[in-house]
This record gives C-alpha cells, structure tokens and sequence, in this order.
C-alpha cells in the first residue's frame, strides 16, 4: 500500500491550545487530508494528501479559518525564453508544482516571481521543473529562506516596541487611578486640579490608544474568531479588556445610564492587562526562538560554497551544483562540504557536531567524510557520495524536524481538553457575571464586571498547548547534540516506559573488527594448508570474522587459492570446493548437520569460547580439520554505558548467535544481567517475545542487516549509526556516535523529556483548574478576597513563560561520559581478556 505524501506547512496565527484544535480539526475534515498533526510550539501542521491538488484546498481553508499558511516568495532568473509561448510553458509548468499559489513570467526581465506555502515546495522543484522543459533556472532573490529563529527574533523585536509604547502610555492611567485609592491625599489633588471627570477622560484617551495601537492585535484576531464561533486566547483578552473599556466609557460619557453605586472606570485594568500580556507574548516569542536552536545550529553546518577540481583547476561553486563525483578540495580549517571519499591526503576531521564525539578522527584515502565537520590541518581531496537532501547533514535536519513535529500519544488528552477549553471559559465567565448579579453583594455590577473580566483573562490554554510541543522540540534537539536521532517521534515517550535494554554482541557490544587469535588442528593436518583452505572459502563471504580470517592468512603470507560453488546457510556457516577438496567452515551446529565427527576438539572449542573467542570448526572432506578462533574486542565504553543503564534501573540483556560460552565470557566482562546465545537471526524476535515475559517492554539495540527485523518488532528500536542503511531505516532511534553511551543519552533524553511534560502539563492544568475558580470569586464569601483583572492578567502571562523556561531547562542535559583506566592503574582480567 502505497502511503500518501507527507507535507509540513507554517501557519500564522496560532497563540494557544484551541487555536491548535480548530487548525486540526479543519484540516482533517478536508476530503484527502489525513494524518494532521498541528504543533503549537512550530507553528505549523504536518498532513498527508492523497492529491498534491489538496494543498490548495488545505489553504484555502486555513485562511477561512484565520490562521493563514504561511507564504513564501522566490524570483528565478529563466533562461531560453524568447517568446510569449515560452512565458506560457514556464507559467504552466509552475503552476502545477504542488503547492504554487500564483506564478508572474516576466519576458522582458526573463524572471518567474513565484509564490508559494512555505515547506510544502522546496527552491529545487521550482527549478527542476522549468528545467523539465527545457527552461534552466536559477535562485535571483529568494525570501523563503527565513528562518523560524529570524521570525521570532522579529517578532521578539516588534513585540518589545509594544511593549515599551503601551507601558509608557499604562502608567499615567495607572497613576491617575490606582493613585487615588493608594493615597487619600492624591485623590484630593486630582479633585482640586484637573478634577476627577478630566482624570477619566485622559484615562480614556490613553487607554484607547494602548487597547487600540499596540493591543489592536487582540481584537484583529480574536473579535473575527468570536463571530466565526470560534474564539481563542486572543478572544478572551479582546472581550475581557473591551468589556472593561466599554463599562468605563459609560461611567465616564453616559454616567446616568448606570446607578450612582457603581459609577466607576477600569481603564487601568484594561490597559495594564494589555500590557501585562504583551510582556508575557514578548518573553514567549524569545522563548520559542530558543527552543529550535538546535535546528539553527544545524543549519549553521551547511556549507555554502565548495573548491571543485575540474579540468585540473579548482574552481569555487555553490555548494547546491555538486553532483556525486565531483573531486573536492577541502584545506585546513575548512567545513567539508558534503559527503564523501578521500581519495587523496591526511587529515584529523573534527566529527563532533555530528557524533557528539570530541575526539577528532583521522581521514587518508578511502576514508568516509561527512559534510558538516571541520577538516584539521591537513588538506582532503575527497569524491562526493552524498550531495544536497542525500547528505548525512540534510538527513539529520530532516530527521530532528519530523521528530520535533511529532505528536506524542500523551499529547492526544490535551487536544480533546483544549478543543473546547476557551468557549467554556466564556460560557463560566458569562455564568460568573450573571451569579454575582443575582446573589452578589452592592455593588454587583462592579463585582460582575470585575469577576466576568477576570476569569476571561485568568484562563491560559497558551500554557496548556505549549507544554508537550516545546519540550519535544527542546528535547529532540538536545538530542541531536549529542548525537541521537529520533526518527519516530513517540519513540520519546516510548523509551521512557522499556524495562530491558536487549543488545546485539558484534558491532554494538564489541568493536565488530574481530581478529584471528587461534588456529588448532586435528592430528594429521598442517596449520599452513588448513588456514589457506578456510581463507580462500572466506575470502567469498563479507563477514567481519571472514574478513579477519582472510586478512590473518594474507598477513603470514599464506597464499589464498581461488575457490568455487560458494555456498552461505545463515546461521550455520559456509563452504566452497578449494584445490579439489570440499572446505566446510561454521559452527558446531553445522558440523553436526554435515555428520562432521567433532569429538576430538570439542573441549579445544569449548576453552576458547570461555576465553571470548568466537569458535569456529573447520572440515576438509568431510573430516574434521581444525578449530579456528576469532578474538572481537569489547567497546571501551561499553562497560560504563550498561553500568549507566543499570544505574537507572534497566536490566540489559545480550542476543547473539555465538555460542553460550562466549556470550557469557561478555556478559561478565560488561555486566550484562542476561544472555540469550546460539540464536539465529530470525530467532531474534522471538527472542524479544521471550524477553517481554511479564509485560515488560523492550528497546533493542542493534547494527548489523540480521538485525533489521528485531529493531522494527522490539517496542523501540535503537541503530547503531556506524552500522546499515538497513537497520538505521528499521529503527526508532539512530545514535551517530556508535557506542552505547548514546543508549544513555537516548535513555536520559526520553525520560527528562517525559518527565519535564508531565511537569508542564500538572502546572498548566494545575494553574487552571486553581485559579479560574479564584478569578471567579470563589473564595469572596469565606474570605473576602475578589481577584483583581490586572493580577489575573500578570498570572496568566506567567503561565506560559513559566511553561518555556521549563522546557529551555532541557538544553543542560549533560551526556554519558566514558573515563578510560587511569594511567598505570592495574587492569583486570576482564580488560586483559580478549573477547568476541
């Protein structure tokens, strides 16, 4: 089944939870339009269409809406065109990229003006298609790439003149009024010098202009939303400070309309809310700019240009040219930029912000670079691999982005709260106006006025839809610091809830670079001939212990023959004819499967596997010739990474197909709790069966191809990043520095996150839940105490910048250290051991 396409669109607008439930519920009720998922914290929605032609639709509803898609704008420089025919070919051709609102071809300027939604076109489909018909084009101007950072730096920016105008216009109002009931004395100035009719009408004058200049937003937004019926954050504000502006306008213009009791202005209160929540907005904006840091560090490893040898000069080219193949030149200091081979020079490649490893790593030919690290002193001259969206870089960005998008399982209680929260708040707010009206002492008017506006104000659903997305986004990114990718989203709450860590021995566990240690054979055969039998088999196969076999044969100067009728039974072993003779070579399984009589060295194999080794026999026609073995070293920080995990409370296990014996020589090595050995690799699932006995939940850790089916069936799958394609598109999660310290991380990143969600998610409920009932006037009859609109205003601006500086808190997650024996310190027999 074919899965439909999945887009990413900005959307404008958003400012709380129910915005996030309107978006969402709009978006999915289009025909065609599945799988939305709307994130607060992003500004923006992820959806798939089963017709790029729904786009439209999808904008067009979002503008419907009020929440318009955000827009972006490219000028492109055509080349070819001469006539009006080819402005029509460009025009259409355009205009049927997926996602192009309008097109304007201009002949005598050969540049196309395009439009389009932000994140559901690319620069590159524009191009490609003009160049699809015979039209190349270039990137003249281009505002699209903005980024999310650079708004909400603009925005922070704007927001802040706000404030600054609306605070500077707030305080003679909150002098001339709170004055008054502060200071008896002040009141009487007032009524001996400009009297308290011309104190209301300045009240008046610089109220309205703070409510309708720098606080005109909220009525823009959120007075459209109400009539729409669908009012949000900004339609609580809007009626709240305009039902206080209104109310004082009559006391002020229209005094014969109220009774005398209650003649009173709250001009203040509109104003200082307004400006009290312009605060919070502003502190908010710096916030949400903070928590795509990573994203922008990341960005910040492109390389934008690049030294390209062609025709036996270098020539400098934009780094969007490079086409796999091309030669580059990278010097001393310089960032690679793209993935590649050396193929010429030496060099210490700084791969830290990429792995999360500082240790800079040494690159000579036929060593793999990644575009994004920062070259030594040395100069590479390297073969592009990987260019453009193929990069290991552009791979990474994408990867934190749709794990910075995704909605959580956790997330889904708070949507169906949310949806509804901002009406009820009206409906109790309206409720709470006609309670104090009823039973409410003089004057109850006032009293209604005051509790209505304070509820509408008090009530925070920003704080209730930001809490699970910026923790997801700071979370994430952290993550991807430190090298660990979460290409699935609920992974991150997945891996907060595993009991038991299962790992793969070879590769995970151990180097995965094994070495020949023993060659024994049965009487009657000679070392040299039986190791040049058993290599010139290996050389056939692309297993490391072959690979080790062979390269140990070559190195004592053995001549490898030429074999053939190679033959591979997974799990078992292999064999081929060499010189005439029938070579087996496996485990003993295999041997026992052929009617190989291994008697004589079984006790010879079994002492290696208690060493560590890898075990292997060998037979030559049908007789047992030798037992072979192969020493894989344990990964320096294996040993403290599952000390780690113990220490935060997970049992380790290790699946493998070696022999029990060796399996368990590493367990007690590293500390493993349980070895599950001899397995073949379509046992490894059934082996996670067996280890979810009780209900536990796994995560398993693995890099090899075999390991492919155990990482999608486990409930989380963790790759090692050094390992396959294969097992890293199986898996959850991919850890870059391809040890298990980024098992701890990944580990310590889910649980803190979790963790920091479920902490913003009691405080913004919690907040809610406490303080709308206060706002209301619960606590009046008991204790006299009636919230004023103003500190309602201050808390709920609080709320939801309270909720960011708790999620920013995640951005100091430290990573798992490895500490090396210290120099001259005795080792163990365990670090002395070779192991497999």
């Amino acid at each position: 089944m074919t899965q439909n396409p999945q887009v990413t669109l900005g959307i404008e607008g958003m400012t709380c939870a129910s915005c996030v439930g309107r978006v969402e519920k709009s978006l999915s009720a289009l025909e065609g339009v599945s799988d939305v998922s709307v994130n607060l914290a992003s500004e923006s929605a992820r959806l798939s269409v089963n017709d790029p032609a729904r786009l439209q639709d999808a904008a067009q509803a979002l503008d419907t809406l009020g929440y318009p898609a955000r827009t972006a704008r490219v000028t492109l420089n055509i080349a070819s065109m001469s006539c009006a025919s080819c402005v029509g070919r460009v025009d259409k051709a355009l205009a049927d990229v997926p996602g192009v609102l309008s097109v304007t071809v201009n002949l005598a300027a050969e540049t196309a003006v395009v439009e389009f939604l932000e994140g559901a076109v690319a620069t590159a489909d524009l191009m490609a298609a003009t160049a699809a018909i015979g039209y190349p084009a270039e990137v003249a101007e281009a505002n699209a790439s903005q980024s999310r950072v650079e708004r909400k730096a603009e925005e922070a920016d704007n927001l802040r003149r706000n404030v600054l105008l609306a605070a500077a216009l707030t305080l003679p109002v909150f002098v001339l009024e709170m004055g008054a009931h502060l200071i008896p004395a002040f009141h009487m100035v007032i009524e001996n010098s400009i009297g308290a009719q011309t104190s209301w009408v300045i009240q008046f004058v610089l109220a309205t202009i703070v409510l309708f200049g720098p606080g005109r937003h909220f009525f823009l937004k959120g007075i459209p939303a109400l009539l729409r019926g669908a009012p949000d954050m900004n339609s609580l504000v809007a009626v709240g400070t305009g039902a206080a502006w209104i109310y004082s306008v009559v006391a002020t213009f229209l005094p014969g309309l109220l009774p005398e009791g209650v003649r009173a202005v709250y001009f203040e209160a509109a104003a200082v809310i307004v400006v009290l929540i312009l605060i919070g907005r502003w502190l908010e904006a710096r916030a949400k700019g903070r928590t795509g840091a990573a994203i922008q560090s990341l960005l910040g490893l492109q390389v934008r240009t690049a030294r390209v040898l062609r025709d036996g000069e270098t020539v400098e080219v934009d780094v969007d040219v490079l086409g796999v193949g091309d030669t580059i030149l990278v010097r001393p200091g310089e960032r690679i930029p793209v993935d590649g081979e050396v193929v010429d020079g030496t060099s210490n490649v700084d791969e830290s912000m990429i792995t999360g490893e500082p240790v800079p790593v040494t690159k000579a030919t036929g060593a793999t670079v990644t575009g994004g690290t920062v070259n030594g002193t040395g100069s590479l001259t390297f073969r592009a691999s990987r260019v453009g969206s193929d990069t290991t870089l552009a791979q990474i960005i994408r990867m934190v982005e749709e794990a910075q998008g995704a909605k959580l399982p956790i997330q889904g209680l708070v949507d169906r709260v949310t949806l509804w929260f901002v009406p009820a708040v009206m409906a109790l707010a309206a409720l709470t106006v006609v309670v104090w009206l009823l039973v409410g002492p003089d004057p109850a008017l006032t009293f209604a006025l005051v509790a209505g506006v304070s509820v509408l104000i008090i009530a925070c659903p920003c704080a209730m839809g930001l809490a699970t997305p910026t923790s997801i986004m700071v979370g994430t990114g952290r993550a991807a610091e430190m090298g660990v990718l979460f290409r699935k989203g609920d992974a991150l709450q997945e891996l907060s809830t595993v009991n038991v860590i299962a790992l793969d021995k070879t590769g995970t566990v151990t180097e995965g670079q094994p070495t020949l240690t023993d060659v024994v054979v049965a009487e009657g055969f000679d070392r040299e001939a039986v190791l040049g039998l058993i290599a010139a088999v290996e050389e056939q196969s692309e297993h490391p212990i072959a690979e080790a076999i062979v390269r140990s044969a070559r190195s004592e100067g053995i001549a490898v023959l030429a074999a053939s009728g190679f033959r591979s039974v997974t799990g078992y072993g292999v064999a081929a004819m060499v010189d005439g003779k029938e070579v087996m070579v496996g485990a003993d399984r295999y041997m026992i499967r052929e009617n190989v009589d291994i008697a004589s060295l079984v006790d010879t194999e079994k002492n290696l596997a208690s060493r560590g080794r890898t075990a292997l026999y060998a037979a030559v026609d049908g007789k047992l010739a030798a037992v072979i073995a192969v020493a894989d070293p344990v990964k320096p920080a294996s040993r403290d990474a599952i000390a780690a995990l113990h220490g935060r409370g997970f049992q380790v296990a290790m699946i493998t197909g070696d022999k029990q014996e060796t399996a368990e020589a590493i367990a007690r090595e590293t500390g493993i709790d349980q070895v599950i050995a001899g397995v073949l690799p379509d046992g490894k699932v059934a082996a996670l069966d067996d280890l979810r006995a009780g209900g536990r939940k796994i995560a398993f850790v693995g890099d090899g191809i075999n390991d492919a089916p155990a990482l999608a069936h486990a409930d989380v799958g963790i790759a090692i990043g050094t390992g396959t394609d294969v097992a890293i598109e199986s898996a959850d999660v991919v850890l870059m520095s391809g040890d298990l310290r980024g098992v701890v991380n990944a580990v310590e990143v889910s649980k803190r996150t979790m963790s920091n969600i479920r902490q913003n998610l009691v405080w913004a409920f919690g907040y809610n839940v406490a303080l709308i009932p206060v706002a209301a006037g619960v606590l009046y009859p008991a204790f006299g105490l009636l919230l004023s609109p103003v500190f309602a205003a201050g808390a709920m601006a609080l709320s939801s910048v309270s909720v960011l500086t708790n999620a920013l808190r995640l951005r100091r997650i430290a990573p798992a250290m490895y500490e090396p024996p210290k120099t001259g310190a005795p080792l163990t027999q365990a670090q002395t051991q070779p192991a497999e």
